[in-house]
């Protein structure tokens, strides 16, 4: 990722972050209205998970610098997502997802710059998952 935009997801990401929960539950919304598919693999309390998620997305965004240094988290996160039975082909609709609701809440700052700076940050971070559910 390139300079610019790494300070574009983390600067957007700021603006969402106090607002975690509610971002997490349209987040899932959305992800189970493209795939309801997906919604029996979630079978604990989806306001703890949303809460993991946009940790995990906080995690992913101040390691921006430094992705290498969560390459073996990120790679159990996905052997652990293997171990729940998630398809292969959900990355692409939860990348869908996330890039929805990022538009949701951002509105007129989620510009085309920053839509391309999260796609590429997701796509960095989901092939790494999918390495690690691989292995698994």
């Amino acid at each position: 990722m390139t300079e610019d935009q790494k300070l574009r997801v983390r600067s957007s990401f700021e603006r969402i972050a106090p607002e975690a929960q509610a971002v997490a539950a349209l987040f899932y919304d959305r992800l189970f209205t493209i795939d309801p598919t997906l919604r029996p693999l979630f079978k604990g309390d989806m306001k703890e998970q949303g809460r993991k998620l946009m940790s995990m997305i906080g995690v992913a965004v101040a390691n921006l610098d430094d992705l290498g240094a969560i390459v073996p988290a990120v790679q159990q996160l996905g052997a652990r997502h293997a171990g729940y039975g998630v398809p292969d082909d959900s990355y692409a609709t939860v990348g869908a997802a996330l890039l929805w609701t990022l538009e949701q809440c951002l509105g007129p700052d989620y510009t085309p710059e920053t839509a391309q700076a999260w796609t590429d940050c997701y796509a960095t971070v989901a092939a790494v998952m999918q390495q690690g559910a691989a292995k698994a």
